[in-house]
């Protein structure tokens, strides 16, 4: 934490703020406070070392003249996005300086002598600030890691997860609990738990996994029915409340998924060993069991602890190959549990879940992580086999916890929810949609998610598609953890958790925690939890932040070698200086800025469209283009691309382009990237 002597306050404006720092590119600030209908202004003299996405105390010390807007001062730094940053390392005889990247607002980093790690003068490296406040002026780091900089794949990569607040390395005191950790499964603690390790059991994931977070098991029972059992790993048996492992993974609150790695939240000993449901061995898990009947109807369920054998580990492509081929390892047992994920599927969508599709995309890499082609990943049966299931044991979970109490009271809960969409955003998409001959019914929240599948239904493979798609999909809230349960609007779910990914999720190891203790009658409810529910919501976005970057740099790296090459595009997002178009052969995004373009042209936020002042053509997300790659600048992670058409685009003319950074906060009509599997 940091005080500082503050300037003089006015007496009538005596009033101090808790909220989040955004520092723009000209290096002024604004706090963010929620409840205030404007953000409080702060020069960069009274930042008070605040640094962009700090958690900070701010007093107000005027009301500034532009717009109404207050004026404040900052008082005390409660809390760093980021600790660790990467720079360029410049050598004294007994001590160093980091210099941070340009834009990071961040004066140069004293490191002694006893922190240089060998470090020489010139090296990129990673320096962690261990003091910053009253008695250093300066930030005092030390160095975590010297980059090499002739890896420029690694380096960026790296410099992503910093930029976004993601520490590279556990600390000492985590690594030190790992050698306490038994890995031997004691007769005793089998005692506690159903073993279910004769039961076949098998996991389904990507061909390139290795934290297996989930698998499943069936039988046949006695009475006709199926025993389907969801097997979680039991991460909160290894990850105890209080211990460096849990204050690390909290902290975390994910793991990061770049285009070359994976940056676990876990270290990879619990991640991909211990925790991780591996063929051929006894693992400890917590499962939701349940009695079906080939209509996927449940009769009765069970929650608990339990130690499993996985039979088999499959890829999403085996199975898919079973599903189509009715042939193949437990080709029965696939075949039963596929036309259940698919009658629970249909049941959803007919009780108001909205049925957006998705494509992943993703690049083919080298050994040296170069991108040498793109794969474009859709949702097929073998996705949605286990996305039902694993959809079965949340909404099971959150409904169990939802009817206990404690000192009749609910007991608090980190639900995963959604709420119904902005009603402006679905007015003006409503409106745009009638366009097309869509109507929508915007009377209630069940109105809007009927009208949204009937359109996502009849508007499959026409022009308008992609846009309607699209533009469906950002009316949408986000979703959140909160201990306000509003249910989850998108799944149609009244009652909704994450309980089924504890290895790369810490919501969901409280999750575990929580239905321990309800299981065992013994309930002690968490009063930091709505705090920790916002820390990890705010944390997930910070990693779709970081993925996002990761995919952009390859976008970059992979177009390079097209400078000049024309392709056919999509328009994928449109604002006041420009449109982005993504290209329907590679993927891959870039900017066409209206400087480039023959006239002027107005932004109409209505029709999510550009549209020219003296022909009236219009650009609006959806519209097919065609455009020439001009420049790839992995600096800036950011494509510029010319349109080429009947005359629009200036001939001869290169004019000096705005450097515009493709997904920055500041910009708007930007496209989200669909998230990671099981993450709704």
């Amino acid at each position: 934490m940091t005080k500082k002597k503050k300037p003089k306050k006015n007496s009538s404006q005596k009033k101090t703020y808790r909220g989040i720092v955004d520092i723009t590119r000209s290096g002024m600030a604004f706090v963010a406070v929620e409840g205030l209908n404007s953000d409080i202004m702060v020069k960069q003299k009274n930042l008070n070392t605040a640094l962009d996405g700090d958690e900070v105390l701010v007093d107000v010390i005027r009301q500034a003249r532009n717009m109404g807007r207050m004026e404040g001062f900052i008082t005390d730094v409660l809390k760093r996005k980021k600790t660790e940053f990467t720079g360029t390392i410049q050598l004294n005889k007994t001590f160093a300086f980091l210099v941070p990247e340009k834009g990071a607002f961040l004066p140069d980093i004293y490191i002694p002598e006893n922190s240089l790690q060998g470090a020489k003068d010139g090296d990129k490296a990673v320096v962690k600030i261990v003091a910053w406040g009253e008695k250093t002026r300066k930030p005092v780091g030390e160095i975590v890691e010297i980059l090499d900089a002739s890896d420029t794949n690694d380096l960026a990569m790296k410099e992503i997860l910093v930029e976004s607040g993601f520490p590279l390395h556990f600390p000492d005191e985590v690594i030190g609990e790992l050698g306490t950790l038994k890995e031997n499964i004691s007769a005793e603690e089998l005692k506690k738990r159903k073993d279910c390790r004769k039961i076949l059991t098998f996991t389904i994931d990507p061909v390139d996994a290795k934290d297996f977070d989930d698998a499943l098991s069936i039988r046949k029972l006695k009475n006709g029915l199926y025993e389907i059992g969801v097997h979680i790993a039991d991460v909160s048996h290894y990850v105890l409340p209080v211990t460096a492992l849990d204050k690390e993974a909290e902290k975390r609150a994910t793991s990061v998924y770049l285009p070359d790695r994976v940056l676990p939240m876990l270290p990879e000993k619990i991640s991909n060993e211990l925790c991780s449901l591996r063929p051929h061995e006894d693992k400890l898990t917590f499962s939701a069991i349940f009695q079906m009947n080939e209509k996927a109807e449940v009769k009765q369920f069970w929650l608990g602890r339990t130690m499993i054998h996985s039979a088999h580990r499959f890829t999403y492509e085996e199975v898919q190959d079973v599903i189509e081929t009715g042939e193949g390892p437990y080709d029965q047992e696939v075949m039963l549990l596929n036309n259940m994920a698919q009658t629970m599927r249909k049941q959803r969508f007919g009780e108001g879940a909205i049925n957006f599709s998705s494509q992943e995309v993703r690049f083919r890499l080298d050994e040296t992580g170069k991108p040498i082609g793109v794969v474009v990943k859709e949702s097929k049966e073998a996705h949605q086999l286990i996305e039902e299931f694993m959809l079965l044991a949340n909404r099971t979970v959150a409904e169990y916890v939802s009817k206990q109490r404690v000192n009749k009271q609910p007991v608090p809960f980190p639900y995963r929810v959604h709420d119904t969409p902005d009603e402006e955003k679905m007015h003006m998409f409503a409106v745009f949609a009638a366009k097309f001959g869509y109507k929508f019914d915007v009377k209630s929240p069940e109105s809007v998610a009927a009208s949204f599948n009937k359109m996502l239904q009849l508007v499959q493979g026409k022009p308008e598609q992609h846009v309607l798609e699209t533009l469906g999909i950002r009316t949408m809230a986000k979703a959140i953890y909160t201990t306000e349960n509003v249910g989850h609007y998108g799944l149609g779910f009244e009652h909704y958790c994450h309980f089924t990914s504890p290895i790369r999720r810490y919501p969901d190891v409280l999750v575990h925690r929580i239905l321990a203790q309800c299981l065992a009658e013994d309930v002690h409810p968490d009063k930091q939890l709505e705090k920790r529910c916002k820390h990890s919501s705010d944390m997930e976005r910070k990693a779709m932040d970081a993925e996002r970057a990761g995919n952009k740099y390859k976008q970059v790296e992979y177009m390079q070698q097209f400078i000049g090459d024309t392709f056919e595009g999509v328009i994928s997002g449109v604002a006041h200086f420009g449109f982005w178009v993504e290209t329907v052969d590679t993927k891959c995004e870039g900017l066409v800025s209206v400087h480039t373009l023959s006239e002027d042209f107005s932004y109409s936020e209505s029709e999510y469209a550009l549209i020219g002042m003296q022909t009236a053509r219009k650009f609006r997300i959806g519209d097919k283009v065609t455009i020439r790659v001009v420049a790839a600048s992995l600096a800036k992670r950011q494509l510029d691309y010319d349109l080429v058409d009947d005359g629009n685009a200036a001939p001869g003319r290169r004019p000096a382009r705005k450097s515009v950074k493709t997904g920055s906060k500041r910009d708007t009509g930007r496209k989200t990237k669909p998230g990671k599997k099981k993450s709704k």
